[in-house]
């Protein structure tokens, strides 16, 4: 069993998959800037740190076989989460990315297609400056998990599909994920590598 430290462990993405390393097992140290909303749980040592402080996110990090990094691209950009981890020494970091840097059957980026949605521009637009600073890092073992256009909450269905760097759609035209089997996505990836310096992207 690994011990997976998650950056951004509150959020709706970083909780589902805290959970789910619990379930299978991981140890989980929880990083979050409030803690105080992570509750006591057998397995899991919560950790406060500002992912923007780089010395304490090199500390809480420490000693973790894995990062998962699930905070806003917007607000904690490459540079804060790269350079801590590799100071402390962990080889692995995975990231929830974002669907926008996704291709449409056209080539077409998701971002740069008619009416994206302005409110989520800023934060997809981070999302793909963060993947093009993976794809330069030469020494971490990275992977980027773009979610499906529309990221919810939803039911664990365990029932999904995988992709590499074009936008899932689904049968009836809706591309979507629940938070739930994408965390478990993520942590498969977690204990059987197979996309190591890659993205890839997961919907139903």
């Amino acid at each position: 069993m690994s011990k997976i430290a998650i950056i951004g462990a509150t959020g709706r993405a970083g909780s589902q998959l805290l959970e789910e390393a619990l379930r299978r097992g991981h140890s989980v140290v929880a990083i979050a800037r409030n803690p105080e909303s992570i509750d006591a749980k057998a397995g899991v040592t919560v950790k406060q740190a500002d992912a923007l402080n780089a010395d304490e996110l090199q500390q809480a990090v420490s000693g973790s076989d894995v990062v998962i990094s699930a905070a806003h691209f917007a607000t904690v950009p490459a540079e804060a989460v790269i350079g801590p981890v590799k100071k402390a020494g962990v080889k692995r970091l995975l990231v929830v990315g974002g669907a926008g840097s996704l291709l449409l059957p056209s080539g077409e980026r998701v971002i740069d297609s008619a009416g994206f949605p302005e409110e989520y521009r800023e934060e997809a637009t981070a999302g793909s400056v963060f993947l093009d600073k993976l794809r330069q890092e030469k020494e971490l073992n990275w992977s980027f998990l773009s979610p499906s256009a529309e990221f919810v909450e939803d039911v664990r269905t365990e029932d999904f599909r995988l992709g590499q760097d074009h936008l899932l759609i689904s049968s009836k035209g809706r591309s979507w994920i629940s938070f739930a089997d994408y965390a478990i996505a993520l942590i498969d990836e977690v204990e059987s590598p197979k996309h190591s310096r890659q993205r890839f992207t997961v919907g139903y």
